[in-house]
């Protein structure tokens, strides 16, 4: 296994794509990264780096197009759904405006689907834009790509905790809550770069896995071991990182580790998050680890003060719980 200079482990996951030789030594590569650093890069993950070139080409040139032009999908328009465009100061973290704008996927579901008659919240069909007709295709297929390596990642998530390959998959994610963003982090304005307004500030993610795809631009930090460190952009690689649920789930041992974004790279940057996580109604209990007997309870030290381990419920309502404070002006719509 490789070992950057800024200490973010890269794994090649290859014996778990394939499920050959060498898989369990994989897992242990991982388990070590997430009680470590709750990131590492994967490589020899198997996504089509044709597919990704297409989806970074047609996500610049949504991006590149007039605001009124992005703004006929606004995520107004989705409802429940939590699909669509938002422009630059949209989203909020800690309260404060993100200097990004973005599109946001899920599952792809037409109207008859039982969950979307049922008005499940995120849950429903996409918005996409009419005047670039190939989007849809590269978005799904890249999803697609993107759920199988959830799949696999979370295998090899269980084999370094112990458990059985597929308990993850029998137990939370079978039948995964995916959601997939493109983010567009524009050149800030020099006021921003003078006062270090973040383009995502400090926050953790909600579910058990993300998988960040990168362009060339950097500006990702990552907080390890109560260090700020940057996780620059790698060749051929991916970006994982924890989420609260698997948090919650091994009771500590795999910490949610803070991230923030700050694009100092005269440019704009582009950034496409995969978030695999639980099914929107599995209930979130922690797992029987003989190595952690008691959940560890980091809240004094959490971005946000809070502390996973005293959630109770579904992975919706955890997820819910948060949509409010993303998009307040989208509350009343998604809940």
């Amino acid at each position: 296994m490789q070992q950057p200079s800024n200490r973010v482990p890269i794994i090649d996951i290859s014996p778990l794509v394939t499920n050959s030789e060498g898989r369990q030594q994989v897992a242990d590569a991982i388990g070590q990264a997430c009680r470590t650093h709750g990131f590492f890069y994967i490589i020899g993950h198997g996504v089509s780096a044709a597919l990704q070139d297409r989806l970074e080409a047609q996500s610049k040139a949504f991006f590149a197009q007039d605001l009124a032009i992005k703004n006929q999908i606004p995520m107004a328009l989705a409802g429940k759904a939590w699909r669509g465009f938002f422009p630059v100061g949209g989203e909020l973290t800690s309260g404060k405006p993100d200097i990004k704008e973005g599109l946001y996927f899920g599952i792809e579901l037409d109207e008859d689907d039982p969950r979307v008659k049922a008005g499940l919240p995120l849950h429903g069909p996409n918005l996409f834009p009419d005047n670039m007709p190939g989007f849809r295709a590269t978005v799904l297929e890249y999803m697609d790509q993107l759920t199988t390596l959830g799949h696999i990642l979370m295998q090899g998530i269980a084999l370094s905790l112990g458990l059985a390959a597929d308990f993850f998959a029998k137990n939370y994610t079978g039948d995964p809550l995916t959601l997939f963003r493109i983010f567009n982090y524009p050149d800030p304005p020099a006021h921003a770069k003078e006062q270090a307004l973040w383009g995502v500030g400090e926050h953790t993610d909600y579910g058990v896995l993300t998988i960040l795809k990168q362009d060339d631009a950097g500006g990702l930090q990552v907080k390890s071991q109560s260090e700020w460190i940057a996780a620059p952009p790698v060749p051929n690689s991916f970006v994982c990182n924890i989420g609260d649920m698997l948090d919650r789930l091994t009771k500590g041992l795999y910490k949610s580790t803070p991230h923030r974004v700050l694009n100092s790279s005269k440019k704009d940057r582009l950034s496409f998050p995969f978030f695999f996580d639980p099914n929107f109604k599995a209930e979130i209990k922690a797992i029987d680890l003989s190595q952690v007997p008691f959940p560890i309870d980091d809240s004094a030290e959490r971005w946000d003060g809070a502390s996973v381990h005293q959630f109770e419920g579904t992975y919706g309502d955890y997820i819910l719980s948060k949509v409010a404070k993303v998009f307040p002006d989208l509350e009343k719509k998604v809940l």
